[in-house]
């Protein structure tokens, strides 16, 4: 382990993604696994710590632990104890805005393992329009750019998988065989038929709440868009994304 780095779960895995990407599906599918935790978007990172006196300001400074510390070492719990219920070995969080601030999450966990999951920009975009029907389009438009823009930078600066939606959905069994071995764990067939088992509510705001998710299986994705479809304004992020 680093040095000076104290953590309950040394190595959890983290999908990193936009929204509207096939976080959940892929969650779902992983939850699956006799091995492996994959629970709803927990949120990690936006959780706090508030010293409320002078008096823990001092006792925290005794300790050693300033306030960023202290919210690692809350996560770090949080997800030890998610980990600890569920009986399993390895963890899998996919909470997407964990990729807006990449660098805390590799900050607190230096040994974290991350898997980037890619979807065609355009895809995305249309995808968050339908499921954001409180913002406009172009507001939709901006967020994914976000989004998209932070996993450009996270999938250049950490090491990790790669997979894009598109094959998981057109070759469910060979992509997830072959993330099995990347995280260490046995295929398992049952895996592509999460909708056998029990993995929370599906709900806005953890996680994706549609009624495909609730199919139970993979359901073949769109195919990609032609060029000429693809906007301007997304045309960068689909060329660095390999999708151009």
């Amino acid at each position: 382990m680093t040095a000076g780095i104290e953590r309950l779960v040394a190595s959890p895995v983290f999908v990193l993604s936009s929204i509207r990407s096939g976080s959940t599906l892929l969650r779902c599918i992983l939850n699956s696994h006799p091995h492996v935790h994959a629970p709803y978007e927990l949120h990690l990172v936006d959780l706090s710590v508030h010293l409320d006196s002078p008096f823990a300001h001092l006792a925290m400074q005794v300790a050693g632990l300033d306030n960023r510390q202290l919210e690692h070492l809350l996560w770090d719990r949080l997800l030890h104890r998610e980990l600890t219920r569920s009986g399993k070995r390895l963890i899998v969080d996919k909470t997407p805005t964990n990729v807006l601030r990449w660098q805390r999450v590799a900050e607190c966990w230096p040994q974290a393992r991350y898997v980037f999951l890619l979807r065609h920009p355009l895809r995305v975009v249309q995808s968050a329009i339908v499921a954001r029907p409180h913002a406009t389009p172009a507001e939709s438009t901006d967020l994914v750019r976000l989004f998209l823009a932070r996993l450009d930078e996270a999938r250049r600066s950490l090491s990790g998988v790669t997979i894009r939606y598109e094959d998981l959905t057109r070759r469910p069994e060979q992509v997830v065989r072959g993330l099995c071995g990347d995280l260490g764990v046995e295929w398992d067939p049952g895996m592509l038929d999460y909708g056998r088992y029990d993995h929370g509510p599906f709900r806005a705001g953890i996680g994706d709440f549609t009624e495909r998710i609730r199919a139970g299986r993979v359901l073949p994705g769109r195919p990609n868009p032609t060029e000429p479809e693809i906007p301007e304004e997304l045309r960068s992020l689909c060329r660095r994304l390999g999708y151009l």
